[in-house]
C-alpha cells in the first residue's frame, strides 16, 4: 500500500485506487504550472512520483532530488534511444553542472525504457519495439565516467539481465511476423547490424529467401 502522485498535462487515463491511493494532478486544472506541482510534490508524502514530461533543468533537478531522498520517480523525456536520453538529460544543464548530473544519474538511476510504435505488416495497428537499459554496475560505471557509447554493447550482451536494444527488439518482431523487413530496417539504430543479423540468424528470412542478399531483397519485396 502506498501513495502514487502523478503530474500530467493533460490527464489521459484516470487510474482507480486499488492497492495504492492514486493522486492525479493536471497542469492548468489542479495546479498552475509544472514547477509549482513538482515543488510541492513531497508535501503530499508520495511513495511514487510520476512526472508526465521533463521539459527543463529545474524539473530534472527535482526528479533527481526525489530519487536521492528514496522516492521512486518515473518521468518521460523525448529521445531516440536510451543512450541519447542520458545525453539529453545532461544537456539540460549548464556545462559546470554536468559532471554532478552524471554522478547523480550513476548513483540514482534505476532504468531507462524506450518505445517505438512500428506499423504492423498485417495492416491496421502497431507493434511496440522496446529498448531496456538497466543501471547495472557496469552501466553506472560508464555513466559516472561520462562514457556513454559503450553502453549499447553492454545492453546487447545483457539479455539475461533483462536489457535489450531497439535493434534486438525489431529483429524479434520481424522474426515472429509482426513487422515487415522494410519496417525493421527503417526503424533500426544500426542498419548494417540488423541487416547482418537477419541475414545470418533469421529463420523467417531463410524461408522467404531474404538472406541471400539483403540489399537485393528489399528491391524484390518492393516489386
Amino acid at each position: 500500500y502506498g501513495h502514487i502522485l502523478s503530474i500530467e498535462d493533460p490527464v489521459e487515463f484516470v487510474h482507480q485506487h486499488q492497492n495504492c491511493i492514486v493522486s492525479q494532478r493536471e497542469v492548468g486544472v489542479d495546479t498552475e504550472c509544472w514547477h509549482n506541482a513538482i515543488k510541492s510534490a513531497l508535501r503530499q508524502a508520495p511513495n511514487v512520483v510520476l512526472i508526465g514530461e521533463i521539459r527543463d533543468a529545474e524539473a530534472m533537478e527535482y526528479a533527481l532530488q526525489f530519487a536521492e531522498t528514496g522516492h521512486l520517480c518515473v518521468a518521460t523525456i523525448h529521445a531516440t534511444n536510451c543512450m541519447q536520453s542520458i545525453e539529453r538529460v545532461v544537456n539540460l544543464f549548464p556545462s559546470e553542472k554536468q559532471h554532478q548530473v552524471y554522478m547523480n544519474l550513476a548513483l540514482n538511476l534505476k532504468a531507462i525504457i524506450g518505445q517505438r510504435l512500428i506499423p504492423l505488416e498485417a495492416g491496421k495497428g502497431r507493434a511496440a519495439a522496446i529498448e531496456v537499459m538497466l543501471n547495472s554496475s557496469t552501466v553506472a560505471d560508464y555513466i559516472f565516467k561520462q562514457t556513454i557509447d559503450p553502453i549499447r554493447e553492454v545492453m546487447i550482451k545483457s539479455r539475461e539481465q533483462g536489457m535489450q536494444t531497439f535493434d534486438q527488439s525489431l529483429f524479434e518482431l520481424y522474426e515472429v511476423g509482426k513487422i515487415s523487413y522494410e519496417e525493421a530496417l527503417k526503424n533500426a539504430d544500426s542498419l548494417n547490424d540488423i541487416k547482418m543479423r537477419i541475414k545470418l540468424d533469421s529463420k523467417r528470412a531463410s524461408t522467404e529467401g531474404l538472406n541471400a542478399k539483403s540489399d537485393d531483397a528489399v528491391t524484390l519485396r518492393i516489386i
